[in-house]
């Protein structure tokens, strides 16, 4: 997890049950943290593995070199691939980290 020292401005409630509370304050009190910084340090661990797996690929040899004949010989832009552009640009929104488009 990424740890940089910021100021904490902003805040999130959550709804739960008594049992689910429970075993989160029991989790948090093995780790030695508190409710709040057990909670936020698993969301946050949570949401790196997810947008990794969103935003990341691995490719296989043939795929990569599939890939590499793609950017020095790209094909053509047809109505399908601007769709799919179109697509692609409505459905990702930029973060602070990326906010610059590929394109």
């Amino acid at each position: 997890m990424t740890s940089i020292e910021t100021s904490k401005q902003q805040r999130m409630h959550i709804r739960l049950d008594t049992f689910s509370k429970q075993q989160l304050e029991k989790a948090a009190r093995y780790n030695h943290k508190s409710l709040s910084e057990f909670v936020l340090s698993q969301a946050l661990t949570a949401a790196e593995q997810i947008i990794s797996e969103h935003e990341q690929i691995t490719l296989s040899t043939a795929d990569w070199d599939l890939f590499l004949d793609a950017l020095e010989n790209p094909p053509s832009r047809n109505s399908k691939l601007k769709q799919a552009l179109q697509l692609h640009q409505a459905s990702v929104q930029p973060t602070a980290c990326n906010s610059t488009s590929p394109h």
